[in-house]
């Protein structure tokens, strides 16, 4: 029978399987490294943040894509929280760690991926749905979007706990990987594959449903009357999702590769010094999406800069008490041209300039 050690701390994996935690990873180094990526926490926390109150507090958004583009968002706030964890529990920390502790590490990790993996699968099939029958939104309904957005947690929690449940190597220290010491190889073959094959999948998909909507788009085009740029709403939507995906795949694939060779006992491909700059390519992908999210989406950016614009007046009106509020009527133009907000903002225009070039798309 196997010996099994589940009381030893990481040390004894890390020399076992001579991995590198970089022990001279200390003063000026380690500060710039935890400066930087502090920076980059604190602006996915801030600007994921922002995506979702932008699709909850703008009832335009209020349809299934834009949920599911929140749960996005809420993924990649997620992957903040793993990165921060990580970024105290790494380097010279992480021979320290305990069994627990680095299984909740890479947990954390496993989790945020399958999340934003998962969500984007949904998103796929949510267009999949709406773009066949040429329509901007499916007819998902509110519970359907609640029940599918609690299944992807439910399935990215499983996928991160499952090395914890039992699929791990330490009662068989021989079948240990280099970069997870106490990761069965097979495991990461198996993550590895099940990831980059949904990639696949997920790649062939998307350029399928482009291809119909551009053909379809131009085929109505000269049939169809009605405002053009509601024709080319669901291209705009389409664009957004791809370019996503392909910030995704882009910033995932090289760790996924890198994994898999370590799967495969691959002793000569010199995984140990790419895998510090492979994960801070996955970092920039949760940097990313929002600056994908409002720079595709004019009306996302729009809400986002009203949201930020009325925060910073409201902080300078209590600052100007003594000043007697005038109220202003603010007004936003839909993609259509039909639609008007009418607000009431003390003290100054919010949003100045904001919703009236949303329906250029």
């Amino acid at each position: 029978m196997n010996e099994c050690y589940y009381d030893r701390r990481m040390d004894f994996f890390y020399n076992r399987t001579k991995t590198d935690t970089a022990d001279e990873w200390t003063g000026p180094q380690l500060i710039g490294v935890l400066c930087f990526g502090t920076f980059f926490c604190l602006f996915i926390f801030i600007s994921n943040s922002l995506v979702i109150a932008a699709v909850v507090k703008n009832k335009r958004f209020h349809f299934p894509f834009y949920y599911l583009l929140a749960n996005l968002a809420a993924a990649d706030f997620f992957a903040g929280i793993a990165y921060v964890f990580l970024m105290f529990n790494t380097g010279p920390v992480s021979k320290t760690l305990t069994v627990n502790r680095w299984f909740l590490r890479q947990g954390l990790l496993d989790t945020s991926l399958t999340a934003s993996l998962v969500n984007l699968l949904v998103i796929a099939v949510e267009r999949h749905m709406s773009i066949m029958r040429m329509k901007i939104h499916s007819n998902l309904t509110k519970k359907r979007v609640t029940f599918l957005i609690i299944s992807i947690w439910a399935i990215a929690i499983f996928m991160g706990a499952v090395p914890t449940l039992g699929w791990n190597c330490l009662c068989d220290i021989t079948v240990c990987s280099s970069l997870a010491p106490i990761y069965s190889r097979s495991y990461l073959v198996f993550w590895s594959v099940l990831n980059l094959v949904v990639f696949f999948i997920m790649v062939v998909v998307y350029i399928r449903i482009y291809m119909y909507v551009q053909r379809k788009t131009n085929v109505l085009s000269s049939h169809t009357s009605g405002s053009i740029s509601r024709r080319r709403t669901p291209v705009k939507l389409m664009k957004t999702v791809m370019t996503v995906l392909g910030a995704f795949v882009v910033c995932w694939t090289p760790g996924l590769v890198v994994l898999l060779l370590d799967g495969l006992n691959c002793t000569d491909c010199g995984i140990q010094h790419v895998k510090r700059w492979f994960l801070l390519l996955a970092l920039l992908n949760s940097v990313m999406n929002p600056i994908i999210y409002s720079y595709k989406d004019d009306e996302m950016w729009a809400t986002m800069k009203r949201m930020i614009c009325c925060s910073s007046e409201d902080r300078s009106q209590e600052r100007r008490s003594s000043r007697i509020p005038s109220t202003v009527l603010c007004r936003s133009t839909d993609i259509s041209g039909h639609y008007i907000e009418d607000g009431i903002i003390q003290g100054t225009i919010c949003g100045k300039g904001g919703l009236g070039d949303i329906g250029n798309s």
